[in-house]
């Protein structure tokens, strides 16, 4: 059953399984997501659910934005996102979303902004290869050939330098380590996209491992 959460990174760390053998993680906060607005078929046009995520303090909320979290009889919230997965739909408005909807060893898709690096050239942001590094080269980190001369012009989607990061990025099929309900703490393994206390979309797998 496809399913999904929200959660905020905090940072990485390393856990030992039951062989001894070290495995990074990532630490995601998943603090209960709740239910706040169910869209169908018939009302919306599509299927999905949408989650709130992190507190925030009323007088942040605007009286439409109130209005709607009293609905769903909960409070207001930082993070809202629709998931649209079937197999969310068994979930109620008002309902909590907590971590332990994913089970150990079960793979998921992480979605989250990558970390924005401002305006980089294109051996950082295409990894372009350099001109020689000699004293004599008048040529180092430079763009190189703009096209052929025929249209007079840079053609679409040529590579240029330009701003870097701070784009949707989703890494698949991470292996989930740990959920720590108590705690509301979900490890997963690897790397996730994004800076720490930045906002993660965790799903089920689409491209699943045996």
């Amino acid at each position: 059953m496809a399913k999904g959460i929200l959660g905020r990174k905090v940072g990485m760390t390393q856990v030992f399984d039951n062989d001894g053998i070290l495995i990074p993680v990532t630490v995601v906060e998943v603090t209960p997501n709740v239910v706040l607005q169910k869209k169908t078929v018939v009302t919306d046009g599509y299927e999905a659910i949408q989650l709130g995520f992190m507190e925030k303090r009323a007088k942040l909320a605007n009286k439409p934005a109130l209005g709607h979290f009293a609905k769903s009889g909960t409070t207001p919230k930082r993070y809202i996102k629709e998931i649209r997965l079937p197999g969310m739909m068994e979930f109620e408005v008002g309902q909590e979303v907590k971590c332990d909807i994913f089970a150990v060893g079960e793979y998921v898709d992480v979605q989250g902004t990558s970390k924005g690096k401002g305006f980089q050239g294109v051996i950082k942001r295409h990894n372009f290869g350099t001109g020689p590094m000699a004293h004599g080269s008048k040529y180092h980190r430079g763009v190189g050939s703009m096209g052929t001369i025929a249209p007079n012009r840079i053609r679409k989607g040529k590579k240029m330098p330009g701003r870097m990061g701070g784009e949707t990025v989703t890494i698949q099929n991470l292996t989930v380590v740990r959920t720590d309900v108590e705690n509301n703490i979900l490890l997963v393994r690897g790397n996730v996209p994004g800076a720490n206390k930045s906002l993660l979309v965790i799903k089920t797998a689409v491209k699943k491992q045996k």
